[in-house]
């Protein structure tokens, strides 16, 4: 009887320690910061992911964590910065541009991606409804052939070949190949800057002027101004690879752009050293209309994102705890 005793007792020790430790583990997992060593969200050169970055970061800080915001190039980050740690999230990789890039990244095994940040990607050859006047064959990519409607849209540094103003040129994209697989007259010139296309886009758009360039959704300037994107052949992954696919049997890249998702990705150790953070970050999510009002507020009106990111996260602050639970 009392061996008995001693065993029933024992046994409650054991799994009194055990559940002891239990519960320390749980609290120990739940401490947040989790490490102090700074956790590294990417800035690229377009609004929207500033935005959603800064929107992250500001969740993080208020949950405790060190971050910080370090300028990085799109898609090498992919391959390069978020591979061996030096970033540690980055949240607008587009399916339009950063396709490739992704699958580079995958095939390291030291990345993670994270889910779809929500809005739907869209990137194309875009133009004013008043240029329709002018080739009216839009927005057919066909229409684009005709030597007198490609003049339409041509500058003096250009004529007779008209003008496409594409994206900076670590956005790829294409365009070069494009113009040359479907036999355009175009002449693709790269902007700086995204502020820079976007300001030209305003400018010319205010005077009628021919202006045909790269925009994008999720963006504020396809609901600001009243236009259309070209419609070339649909893409598939054929196109970019195969050369005798599509209507040019010789060169690749004769559709148009891809579209899709826009994803998240982290850096495959956030998850065991930051795991509040990798939680949160994994559930994050955005609006498409919340996220280009947003971007409205800080190219068109001239708010600080940090300012815009700041009033989201108060107004949402009941989400943000949840996806940290």
């Amino acid at each position: 009887m009392a061996k008995g005793f001693k065993a029933l007792a024992g046994a409650a020790t054991v799994i009194g320690g055990l559940a002891l430790a239990t519960g320390w583990a749980a609290s120990a997992k739940a401490e947040v910061p989790e490490s102090t060593d700074p956790i590294k969200i990417a800035l690229f050169d377009w609004t929207s992911v500033n935005i959603n970055a800064k929107i992250l970061g500001t969740i993080l800080t208020k949950l405790g964590y060190n971050v910080e915001y370090p300028t990085a190039d799109y898609l090498s980050s992919l391959t390069t910065g978020l591979t061996n740690g030096d970033l540690t999230v980055g949240l607008e990789f587009w399916d339009t541009t950063a396709g490739e890039a992704m699958k580079a990244s995958d095939a390291t095994g030291q990345t993670e991606k994270l889910g779809a940040l929500g809005p739907k990607a869209k990137e194309e050859w875009w133009y004013p409804l008043y240029m329709k006047e002018k080739c009216p064959g839009l927005p057919d990519w066909k229409a684009l052939l005709d030597p007198k409607c490609a003049e339409a849209f041509s500058t003096p540094e250009t004529a007779p070949k008209g003008r496409y103003l594409g994206g900076p040129v670590t956005w790829e994209g294409f365009d070069d190949e494009r113009v040359e697989a479907l036999k355009l007259p175009f002449v693709v010139v790269h902007a700086g800057t995204d502020a820079a296309m976007f300001a030209e886009l305003d400018s010319a758009y205010q005077r009628k002027a021919p202006i045909m360039l790269w925009i994008y959704s999720p963006h504020w300037a396809p609901a600001k101004y009243q236009g259309e994107w070209v419609q070339f052949p649909e893409y598939t992954p054929e196109c970019y690879n195969d050369p005798k696919w599509g209507v040019n049997p010789d060169l690749a890249h004769d559709c148009g752009k891809p579209h899709g998702e826009i994803w998240k990705y982290a850096w495959a150790g956030m998850k065991d050293k930051w795991p509040v953070a990798y939680k949160v970050a994994k559930a994050y999510v955005i609006d498409v209309n919340e996220l280009n009002k947003m971007s409205g507020e800080v190219d068109l009106d001239g708010k600080s994102i940090d300012d815009v990111a700041a009033a989201w996260v108060d107004s949402h602050e009941s989400t943000w705890k949840a996806w940290a639970q």
